[in-house]
């Protein structure tokens, strides 16, 4: 079995605001064998979306390439953004070396309300991806769950959007389930009705076009 643990803290400072949660990166960035076009910094894969995405809503020019600048730009724009990023997952087993998170066994939790409790002013967690098995959303719930935190839906539709109450801040927090940044995730965006409309109306639109436009008014 592989121990797939999470190469990078909770990216978090005083005044945050909104926080991005996934789950792991790729095992390459764990075990640095990282390739080119990679940044070594949260959702750094040259297969992943959320940087490209983000790049097209803020005009950002970011680097995509293995370099202290790349890095440097993206916690630029957090900071200026007041967005954090804590991945839900800390470690967990996999019997085959992929990305894939329906093979993650034996997982542990980070202490996201922990971590919710030491920095009062987040006010908003965005999940790159929903309440599928092992997937972020997924995972806060069984959190919740422990705690005894009542998990509530504001919007059933894509993105879905809940909230729930800190058990100890009393703080009203929401939750919004993104469509997940990755290619695999591709198929279940070009099922979507949403998806086809647009699509329809404009045969360029492609998966890319359907996230940034999603992702925008929450970032």
């Amino acid at each position: 079995m592989f121990l797939h643990t999470h190469p990078y803290p909770p990216y978090l400072y005083p005044g945050v605001e909104k926080l991005i949660v996934g789950t792991l990166p790729p095992p390459r960035f764990t075990i640095k064998q990282l390739k080119e076009g990679d940044v070594d910094f949260c959702y750094g894969s040259r297969d992943g979306q959320l940087w490209p995405i983000l790049d097209r809503i803020f005009n950002l020019e970011l680097l995509y390439e293995t370099t202290e600048a790349a890095i440097a730009q993206r916690k630029l724009f957090l900071k200026s953004r007041n967005i954090g990023i804590c991945d839900i997952v800390d470690s967990a087993e996999r019997e085959k070396i992929d990305a894939s998170d329906l093979g993650m066994q034996h997982v542990k939790l980070r202490n996201i309300f922990g971590y919710l409790e030491q920095y009062p002013t987040i006010h908003t967690l965005l999940f790159t991806g929903g309440n599928s098995k092992n997937g972020p959303e997924y995972f806060f719930r069984k959190l919740a769950r422990a705690h005894s935190v009542t998990y509530t839906a504001v919007e059933t539709s894509v993105p879905r959007i809940h909230q729930f109450t800190h058990p100890k801040t009393k703080k009203i927090i929401s939750t919004i389930s993104l469509t997940a940044p990755s290619g695999a995730a591709n198929r279940a965006v070009g099922s979507l009705m949403e998806y086809k409309r647009l699509k329809s109306k404009n045969p360029n639109f492609n998966t890319l076009d359907f996230r940034v436009k999603q992702y925008k008014p929450f970032f």
